[in-house]
């Protein structure tokens, strides 16, 4: 027990929170730093930066033959990368896809995936693969002393830390990755227009995002789809580092169909179609007939969608779309990347471009010091060989005379060990009389590449100068035109559910027991339908099946529902109240159907009343909405339908017979409310029941209506009626015996 106690007190002890708190930080900060973001020097990730690297120190240059990826993938693992052979193949298929990437970095050969599936690519034992030429720009400075070496896992090898990117390759190729704590999504960008923006940054160091938007005017995705965000998001998102970009499919119109020709991003055309036809099959999006994908090599996205027939509005069918599937997608941006001091943080445009131009500088500066360091040592070896051959022959009698040559020629000649040995290292060849003017112009040369080389490292006007002239060239022969349309569009709307439901004829019946029905056409008679026993027809509107159908109950309030959700008017119906939560001791009085546009008057029998238009009738509320109100001994009249816009009169009828015509633009339009006084009732007869209004209807110029008593009506025309006009509220006239006990009043049909 003491020798067990003894072995535990000869090791550390540590608190487990400050052992739990110093593992979950060492492994957060190596999933940061190691693996899922990107450094703004040259925008890869370490496993994409060792991919690259270790296929160039296998020769697989954009001009060599492609090789096995099963042998890159190897390398990379067996070297640089001791993780698994998966994840890291599918890092280097990703960098092969010129659908997944804007500028590949590799050039694949075999299968590799394709846009329906990203990830149904080949196992690496089958396809083949080498650099593509712009992987030059991050490793054609590699071997000029411009990045720092470090040792691999495990120590028997050198890799760089970073590669010498030429380019902003952060931006152009863009990347995404989750680390703890942070991600980053950086959209892929066009290389012309970062470099005229590096160029912009160089000569006005103090430009705005704004100046530097006029180069950037935003990302540049692989495919040809639309970029829609509107400017000023796009610049915000430039300002702030993060945001979101919407891209949409591009489509056309041929011989009556609708041909996609390019979709967003990362997006599937077969998902496109499946999401399209799960629509079709729910019934959906009726005005769809057929679906065909006649993508080919000539024409990569080619999605065909056949409207049902040449009435459709293919705008509104398109819109509907891009809402509800992926011909419209919305990608997030957050600039998160390594910047040059090792730190991960968000950054602007401009930010960012200014760090990778100090990162461009001090590469640049690097491998100018290194080929001047270069241009200096072989310089003063050409020094020594020149004494050497203007003294040749005392040079080869000192070789040839003593033990230890080298000290002698350093004391005869006073030149340096290096010099020394660079005379002694030559070789018989090389004593060729037209040796020492090859000497004297190898000299003259590099005295003036010196010169240069020393001239723009001691100017930074001339630093500058050189990496734009680079920059350009750069720009000029890997560079291309945008590809991402920019195009300011509304946002896109899904179309509502009556839109997608067939528009066609039906006659909405309720009975007075609050049962629904909904018969197909407007040429039925709902009085003649059954009804249950104890039951019979209580009103009817006449609309179509994509509307909202609307009920006014004995409160005032109005519900309304989807027309092709009633029950046949095959079968007895439904009762309202299971849809709906009508009050204690209320009850449905009326239907009515239209568009939400369509005007129409309420009024209650006290003679109050208002037009108002039928969407404010709607309401997806249980209880309804509450509409006109009904004071108490009151109940709403028949609605009057203001179905032309002709319509320049309201009839109203009193239950004792008095009629008034007065003009309908004196009635006040509203959204809810009691409304204004339409005719004059006595106030005593109103509050004792004796006297009511009991009707109202809205007539056109030389239109007809028909006032009943009982199953008696009296057909008025204009000439009939100018007896009974005057202004609104007022008494009006007396109905002639026998017409007096007025039960309602409607327009007269049209013959």
């Amino acid at each position: 027990m003491t020798e067990i106690t003894r072995s535990f007190s000869d090791h550390e002890q540590i608190a487990l929170k400050d052992y739990a708190e110093r593992a979950y930080l060492d492994y957060s900060m190596y999933v940061v730093l190691d693996r899922a973001l990107p450094h703004v020097g040259d925008g890869l990730k370490p496993v994409q930066r060792r991919i690259v690297y270790a296929m160039s120190e296998l020769g697989l240059s954009a001009a060599s033959k492609h090789k096995k990826s099963a042998r890159t993938v190897g390398d990379v693992l067996g070297k640089f990368h001791p993780h698994g052979d998966s994840a890291c193949y599918e890092a280097m298929v990703l960098m092969a896809q010129p659908f997944s990437y804007r500028y590949p970095l590799i050039d694949g050969q075999g299968n590799f995936g394709s846009p329906d599936d990203p990830k149904s690519f080949a196992a690496m034992r089958y396809t083949e693969s080498r650099l593509a030429p712009y992987a030059r720009l991050l490793l054609s400075e590699l071997a000029m002393g411009t990045v720092d070496y470090q040792p691999n896992f495990d120590g028997t090898l050198k890799e760089p830390t970073l590669l010498p990117a030429r380019v902003p390759n952060v931006l152009l190729n863009g990347g995404t990755g989750i680390a703890v704590g942070m991600a980053t999504d950086i959209p892929p960008h066009n290389l012309r227009e970062v470099v005229s923006a590096c160029i912009r940054l160089l000569d006005a160091p103090k430009s705005t995002v704004a100046e530097l938007c006029e180069h950037v005017k935003g990302p540049d995705f692989p495919t040809e789809a639309e970029i829609i965000t509107p400017r000023s998001d796009l610049l915000s998102l430039y300002e702030t580092g993060h945001g979101s970009v919407k891209a949409r499919a591009v489509w056309e119109k041929q011989d009556g169909d609708i041909v996609v020709t390019a979709l967003p991003h990362q997006v599937s055309p077969a998902k496109v179609l499946e999401q399209i036809a799960a629509q079709m099959r729910s019934k959906k999006l009726p005005m769809v007939e057929d679906l065909r994908d006649e993508s080919d090599h000539e024409n990569p996205t080619r999605l065909v969608i056949v409207p049902r027939s040449n009435r459709v509005d293919t705008e509104q069918v398109m819109n509907h779309l891009f809402a509800t599937t992926d011909l419209e997608r919305n990608y997030r941006v957050n600039l998160n990347i390594i910047g040059i001091d090792g730190k991960p943080r968000v950054m602007d445009l401009r930010v960012l471009l200014k760090e990778w131009l100090t990162f461009r500088t001090q590469t640049v500066t690097r491998r100018l010091e290194f080929r001047l360091d270069q241009v200096v040592d072989r310089l003063h070896i050409l020094d020594g060989l020149l004494i050497a051959y203007l003294n040749i022959d005392e040079v080869i009698h000192i070789i040839r005379t003593e033990d230890e040559p080298k000290p002698v020629l350093m004391k005869r000649f006073e030149i340096t060990a290096t010099q020394a040995e660079a005379i002694l290292e030559l070789k018989l060849r090389h004593l060729a009389r037209l040796e020492e003017m090859k000497i004297r112009g190898e000299q003259e040369q590099l005295e003036e590449e010196r010169d240069e080389l020393e001239t723009i490292l001691g100017s930074k006007a001339r630093m500058k100068t050189l990496i734009k002239k680079e920059l350009t060239a750069d720009a000029e022969q890997y560079g291309d035109e945008r590809r991402s349309r920019l195009v300011e569009r509304e946002a896109a709307q899904a179309l509502k559910e009556e839109d997608l439901v067939a528009s066609e004829p039906c006659t909405i019946v309720l009975s007075q027991a609050g049962w629904v029905r909904a018969a197909k056409g407007h040429d039925i008679d709902p009085e003649a339908l059954n009804f249950k026993a104890g039951d019979e027809f209580r009103h009817a509107a006449r609309g179509r099946s994509n509307q909202q159908a609307v009920f006014l109950d004995s409160a005032g309030r109005a519900y309304a529902l989807p027309a092709h959700t009633l029950p046949s008017a095959r079968s007895l119906g439904e009762p309202l109240t299971s849809r709906f939560n009508l009050a204690e001791g209320k009850r449905f009085l009326y239907a009515l159907a239209g568009n939400a546009d369509q005007r129409i008057v309420l009024a209650s029998s006290f003679g109050y009343g208002f037009i108002t238009q039928m969407e404010n009738l709607h309401s997806r509320m249980k209880a309804g909405k509450a509409m006109l109100t009904v004071p108490d001994g009151s109940a709403p009249v028949t609605p009057a339908v203001i179905d032309s816009d002709e319509a320049d009169t309201l009839v109203c009828a009193t239950s004792d017979g008095y009629l008034l015509a007065f003009p309908l633009e004196e009635l006040p339009e509203l959204s809810k409310g009691k409304g204004n006084k339409l005719i004059q009732v006595p106030p005593k007869r109103l509050k004792a029941g004796e006297e009511s209004m009991v009707g109202m209807a809205v007539k056109a110029p030389g239109q007809e209506i028909l006032v009943w008593a009982g199953k008696h009506y009296l057909r008025m025309g204009d000439k009939d009626l100018e007896h009974y006009r005057f202004e609104r509220a007022k008494r009006g006239r007396k109905l002639p015996k026998g017409y007096q006990n007025v039960t309602r009043i409607e327009p007269a049909p049209v013959s």
